[in-house]
């Protein structure tokens, strides 16, 4: 391990997978279970809820995407940003991955599986909706996870907090035409109107309420207060996960009993596209010369997706009923068991990625 490497995963945070995260991939199965149930012996109510929208937003998924996106971008610091040049080349590598590679990775490996491999097994009606669905998935860095991720790893946590901070300015900015651009190009008319509502209620105004937040709890109360803050709005924001995900398997339950397969089916592409972007990322940042402490949160930020934002978008773009917002839902399903693996491989292979490192030491004059 670099000099760098252990004294900055000495300041790390002692962050691990809590009990509902570590546990996340169980909760959700158990919501899935709730929300056919439900939906099958109450479909009057999640009718009316499903009713309750204004220019296009449902209301109550609205109030829930609030409660589960702003708690996490409480955590950003944006004056993080001034440490950019000094991870450059980590950086430079999360970039190329997270916004040149993995959204269009995504839609090559949906058109591959979902639009022609498994077509035949699929609801006809049904497989371009699956394609957004997976590409809404991919448009996006996960913001939130990340953090745990990285420690797991040992990663740089300042690497980690700057490429975090730097991902979300670029999302308000390039998650409305990458996802226009890839869904015009399954054929897919792109209702502008409501994509530009999406990027606006989901990106930039919890954005924009979350470091107003931050900036008041940290002058009246200081980090300890913000760190108090996030304890509390942590479980919060599990809880709307979860619910939105109730409520999504309530409109979707009767299509799953029809048809368990799809779940399955959908998984191949997006657990592709994981070992794909991480092996990528890891690859180029050995190549490059990152230390290991930045390789690892690279690969991780590189391979992992803002599912509640793709959850989200989805219901608005296509609705409860549609396919995007089941393959969202997938990811979500098998987020945190398939990112536990990359952290266990990432660990695994550091004397092999360090080995690499030692010879251009040693090499350099």
């Amino acid at each position: 391990m670099s000099a760098a490497c252990e004294v900055n995963a000495k300041a790390a945070e002692g962050l691990q997978l809590g009990f509902f995260e570590r546990y996340l991939t169980l909760w959700v199965a158990l919501c899935i279970v709730a929300g056919i149930v439900l939906g099958h012996f109450l479909p009057g109510l999640f009718q009316a809820i499903g009713r309750l929208e204004i220019a296009q937003v449902n209301l109550p998924v609205a109030v829930l995407i609030w409660l589960m996106i702003i708690p996490m971008l409480i955590k950003i610091d944006f004056a993080a940003l001034r440490e950019v040049g000094q991870y450059w080349r980590g950086i430079g590598v999360t970039l190329l991955i997270n916004w040149g590679v993995k959204p269009f990775s995504m839609a090559l490996l949906g058109w591959l599986f979902i639009g022609g491999l498994f077509a035949p097994l699929l609801p006809a009606d049904q497989i371009e909706s699956y394609i957004a669905g997976l590409i809404l998935l991919a448009a996006a860095p996960c913001t939130a996870m990340v953090f745990v991720w990285s420690n797991l790893t040992q990663g740089e946590p300042h690497f980690t907090l700057t490429q975090v901070a730097l991902n979300d300015v670029i999302m308000v900015f390039a998650f409305g035409p990458i996802v226009a651009l890839l869904l015009g190009l399954t054929s897919i008319i792109v209702p502008w109107e409501t994509l530009f509502l999406s990027v606006v209620l989901y990106i930039v105004i919890p954005l924009i309420i979350a470091q107003v937040v931050r900036s008041v709890v940290l002058k009246s109360q200081g980090a300890a207060g913000l760190a108090q803050l996030l304890d509390i709005l942590g479980p919060t924001s599990l809880v709307a996960l979860l619910t939105t995900l109730v409520l999504l398997f309530g409109f979707q339950g009767e299509q799953i009993v029809a048809q368990p397969l799809v779940i399955l089916l959908l998984a191949i592409p997006i657990l592709l596209q994981v070992f794909l972007n991480s092996g990528l990322a890891y690859w180029l940042n050995r190549k490059v010369g990152s230390p290991h402490c930045v390789a690892g949160p690279s690969a991780l930020i590189g391979a992992s997706n803002f599912f509640e934002l793709a959850v989200a978008a989805a219901i608005a773009l296509f609705g409860f009923n549609s396919g995007a917002a089941l393959a969202t839902v997938v990811g979500v399903l098998i987020e945190v068991p398939v990112m536990l693996l990359v952290a266990n491989i990432v660990n695994r292979s550091r004397g092999w990625y360090e080995q690499k490192l030692n010879t251009l030491a040693t090499e350099t004059p």
